[in-house]
């Protein structure tokens, strides 16, 4: 069984790239229904073109990002399914692993005081 730790970042990083992507789209969206009125008839063929260009993208960056915020999930399910099943089938070594972790991060806690 591989455990993979730069995996589990990877997939820390992309939730983290997801949710703010979630957050550009959410602002650009605003953006876009707090200028729409604004302009009115000033706006040009262009602008309304541009507009419209942006709300597709928008439309399309939703679509890609659920579809990833899916991947993630999934990943992150086998992820804990596999760490299960190795803790299951390696209870000892699990166990060592996680005091050997615990005494590291309790010497460099108790070296930065």
């Amino acid at each position: 069984m591989n455990t993979n730790v730069t995996g589990v970042q990877g997939d820390v990083s992309k939730e983290k790239l997801m949710q703010d992507l979630r957050v550009v789209v959410a602002d650009a969206e605003e953006l876009l229904r707090a200028t729409a009125g604004q302009a009115g008839e000033k706006l040009s063929e262009k602008m309304s073109t541009t507009r419209e260009r942006i709300q597709e993208n928008l439309a399309s960056a939703k679509a890609r990002l659920i579809s990833a915020e899916a991947v993630v999930v999934a990943r992150t399910k086998q992820a804990a399914k596999a760490t299960d099943e190795y803790v299951h089938e390696n209870p000892w070594k699990s166990v060592g692993v996680g005091a050997a972790v615990g005494v590291i991060v309790g010497m460099l806690i108790a070296r930065g005081r």
